[in-house]
């Protein structure tokens, strides 16, 4: 069962855990369980998903209970006024903060997107960042004589697919975990030291003016034990113990 965050008689918000799809995908046939389904199963009626976290990505997960909250969510979703916070943990000493600006080309699946144009022009994909911690693990790694990390909360401000993973590895930091835009070296190192591997990604919390009630709703999912497992190791103060000043 998926730990229930947030449920009225119009929305249901779920903690996704990394390695769940959302629904069924051409990508892994086999794959026996879904979020939608599961949620579904677990609530007893039929819901709307209302946007996607990718498979390895952990957190918030949105969907409406009708097709006319459905569309209404639908709408804030297309106008950006849906305000989604993300964890990562990512390679080196981040910038203390800023605003990436830096278009992105569609991503396109070899199955699903075979009818698209490859040579559609890059998207405007805006995503704000800044860096809550950083930590230096004294081991060497290939040519550098130690590992860092910094802990980083991001914004995204447009909804490009993998924009934040893309964005953060434009900016030579590459989050870990990440096996399409990340380290081929950390990413195995990281694996060996924490004695876990995934894409630390985590979409925190979700913020937006409810449908029907016209009230401001916040969601938030908690990190769960690998992350604070990593949090741990690195002495690093867990985010869900700094709300709200981190949830500005």
């Amino acid at each position: 069962m998926l730990d229930i965050l947030y449920q009225d008689e119009h929305l249901v918000a779920v903690h996704k855990p990394a390695g769940l799809f959302v629904h069924r995908s051409y990508l892994d046939r086999h794959e026996k369980y879904f979020a939608l389904q599961l949620v579904r199963d677990q609530i007893g009626q039929y819901v709307y998903p209302l946007h996607r976290l990718d498979r390895p990505t952990s957190g918030v997960l949105l969907f409406a209970l009708s097709k006319e909250v459905a569309r209404i969510m639908g709408e804030q979703f297309s106008e950006n006024r849906i305000h989604k916070t993300y964890i990562s943990i990512c390679r080196g000493f981040t910038p203390e903060g800023g605003i990436i600006d830096y278009p992105l080309k569609e991503k396109l699946d070899k199955l699903g997107d075979k009818f698209v144009s490859e040579n559609k022009p890059a998207q405007q994909a805006v995503s704000g960042y800044e860096t809550l911690a950083q930590a230096t693990l004294p081991i060497a790694l290939g040519k550098f004589p130690t590992v860092r990390y910094s802990l980083v909360k991001l914004k995204p401000k447009t909804g490009r697919r993998h924009q934040l993973r893309r964005h953060m590895a434009h900016l030579r930091h590459p989050m870990l975990g990440d096996i399409n835009y990340g380290d081929n070296k950390q990413n195995p190192f990281f694996g060996e030291h924490f004695g876990f591997r995934r894409l630390m990604l985590h979409a925190w919390q979700l913020e937006f003016v409810h449908p029907v009630t016209r009230q401001r709703v916040n969601i938030r999912a908690p990190l769960d034990d690998q992350w604070q497992h990593v949090l741990t190791s690195l002495q690093w103060q867990n985010p869900d113990d700094g709300c709200p000043d981190i949830c500005r």
